[in-house]
């Protein structure tokens, strides 16, 4: 059954309930199910029938997660995975074979940039790198073997948008499965299908989970895309445990609450830290002084979680400010209701060489927060200290 509203389907989009009548879903912790006869066991494994068999294909935590998802997404199937970067994966390799080429914005992920560079190649897949700011320079970089788009918008952690809207329609017209990370975003603040995504993918660890508990990646998208997606991972085997999956679908009841709250936190750390004489520049989606503050007010709700600023002095500078951090936390997680702070040049990024670092917004001095549910003072003052030093 489906609601009209986002925070509706989040809370009341459980599975059936079982005999017992529970007012919350159960767990089903079990590797396997029973069939009642061996007609039923040889129909499910044909594919006749919807019956569970076994936790690697399907398990009704992980059913009634996905069925969330897709319907915050607005996306037709999903599979869930072990982690975050398992989804990244998958939702390239179930697709790509030797020949084939891919189109990615340059502002991704240090792993990701790592399967696009490092792992990928292995098996002849060859990719370029596109500027996420200029869409109109992509068609320039197309070969015959191209076969994907992928993007990650917002990015991690330079906050570079990507106009979605010119995307879908650029892999549209080329013929180009449309890929897109919408961690950062979350499916309450952006639902990249609304501009053809075939493959949206979500590290669940971060803002879905929302309290750093457990792992997790999610990939919904077209049902026919999905289709070759479960097949690569119910025979490669990256299938989410139903434990995390129950504590992520018990998560989504919330996220649109803590979403809001986080971006109101992170809208003013990001216009305090405006004022800092320490700071050269913030990056915030939905700062009037960010270049895409247009388009970010177009494409998202809100401005998200995420606050990055560079700091003036650079690496020194970077590395003083966090050994001074007394509150808010060390961590290379994001979107957990403890504010995080991250110096991605040495940390989530330090794969990258310093020009491909600042060809994605890097910079030396640049800072990441996560910010928090404390309250903003109590963020502020450990910053204000931090800075000060």
């Amino acid at each position: 059954m489906s609601f009209d509203h986002f925070e509706t389907n989040a809370i009341r989009g459980q599975m059936k309930r079982t005999g017992q009548q529970e007012h919350s879903a159960p767990l089903f912790l079990t590797s396997s199910f029973v069939f009642p006869g061996p007609e039923q066991m040889e129909l499910a494994f044909q594919g006749g029938a919807d019956d569970n068999i076994y936790s690697r294909y399907s398990n009704p935590n992980t059913d009634e997660l996905i069925r969330k998802v897709c319907t915050m997404e607005g996306a037709e199937d999903g599979f869930a995975l072990a982690s975050g970067m398992s989804a990244v994966f998958a939702s390239m390799a179930a697709f790509l074979r030797s020949g084939d080429h891919v189109l990615a914005s340059r502002a991704v992920f240090g792993s990701t940039h790592q399967i696009l560079t490092e792992l990928l190649p292995r098996w002849g897949i060859t990719h370029t790198y596109v500027d996420p700011l200029d869409v109109t320079s992509w068609a320039k970089h197309l070969q015959p073997s191209t076969k994907m788009l992928v993007l990650e918008t917002p990015s991690n952690p330079g906050l570079q948008l990507i106009d979605l809207q010119a995307a879908g329609q650029f892999a549209e017209a080329h013929g180009l499965i449309l890929n897109v990370d919408n961690c950062f975003a979350t499916p309450y603040l952006q639902q990249p299908g609304k501009y053809g995504a075939g493959l949206i993918v979500h590290s669940a660890t971060k803002w879905m989970d929302g309290q750093g508990r457990v792992l997790g990646g999610i990939v919904v998208g077209k049902a026919h895309l999905i289709e070759a997606l479960r097949f690569f991972c119910r025979h490669t085997g990256p299938a989410m445990s139903p434990f995390n999956a129950w504590v992520l679908s018990k998560s989504l009841e919330t996220l649109s609450v803590r979403m809001e709250r986080h971006c109101a936190n992170a809208l003013e750390i990001a216009k305090w830290l405006e004022g800092r004489p320490e700071v050269s520049r913030v990056h915030y989606p939905h700062l009037e002084s960010h270049p895409q503050y247009a388009l970010a007010r177009r494409q998202m709700k809100y401005g998200g979680g995420i606050v990055a600023f560079d700091l003036k002095g650079g690496l020194e500078a970077g590395r003083r400010f966090l050994s001074r951090i007394q509150m808010c936390s060390l961590s290379s997680n994001l979107g957990d209701t403890r504010t995080i702070v991250t110096h991605p040049a040495t940390t989530t990024h330090a794969k990258l060489s310093e020009a491909e670092q600042a060809a994605v917004g890097i910079g030396p001095g640049m800072v990441r927060v996560s910010v928090g549910l404390e309250h903003t003072e109590d963020i502020q003052k450990d910053l204000e200290q931090a800075l000060a030093g």
